[in-house]
């Protein structure tokens, strides 16, 4: 029986991960314009919806994406244990800030971590959006195929209508961040 258990264990992570390396090639090519390491564009019909996600926060509030539907959304997938992260969040926290005005929203989801240090992080860097708490990876999981579990930080820039546009897996920076924001509101 443990066996069993096991063996479908492994079978599920294998699985998994295939899937993950065949979305990974074909939004890699004709769907999606790889624009460099880790950037992909989805143009025309090739975006992909955003899937239905909501939940608790770090502070403990509710956070539904449905309603920042209408603007433009950066999703940034974080931890306060991630060095690449720390390393892009003084730029996400003022891009978020100064494209406010144009409505453009920003939602983060904190994986693996806990909710003092996530306040912690926030706080040091200014980051005033709010993110999910997604200690146990299950808002994460929702994003299978779209950005790979273990990718962060990952983010995600969504157009009005909820369709991603584009998904950088790995460190953003900031001149690159601020096209894809304004590729996206360029879609009506």
């Amino acid at each position: 029986m443990r066996t069993g258990i096991v063996l479908l264990i492994i079978v599920s992570v294998v699985g998994v991960g295939w899937w993950q390396v065949r979305h990974l090639k074909a939004t890699a090519g004709n769907d999606g314009t790889s624009a460099g390491v880790g950037l992909t564009l989805y143009q025309g019909d090739a975006g992909i919806a955003l899937p239905r996600i909501s939940g608790k926060t770090v502070e403990g509030k509710s956070l539904d994406l449905a309603d920042l539907r209408g603007h433009v959304l950066v999703l940034n997938v974080w931890g306060s244990w991630c060095a690449p992260c720390r390393a892009e969040a003084p730029d996400l926290a003022a891009i978020s800030a100064e494209t406010a005005a144009r409505g453009v929203r920003f939602a983060g989801i904190d994986v693996r971590d806990n909710p003092a240090a996530a306040r912690a992080f926030a706080s040091n860097f200014g980051i005033t959006y709010p993110s999910f708490d997604d200690q146990n990876g299950l808002v994460l999981a929702q994003f299978t195929g779209i950005i790979p579990v273990s990718a962060v930080p990952s983010t995600l820039v969504v157009d009005r209508n909820g369709i991603i546009r584009a998904r950088v897996v790995g460190q953003v920076d900031d001149s690159t961040l601020r096209g894809l924001i304004e590729d996206a509101e360029k879609v009506s």
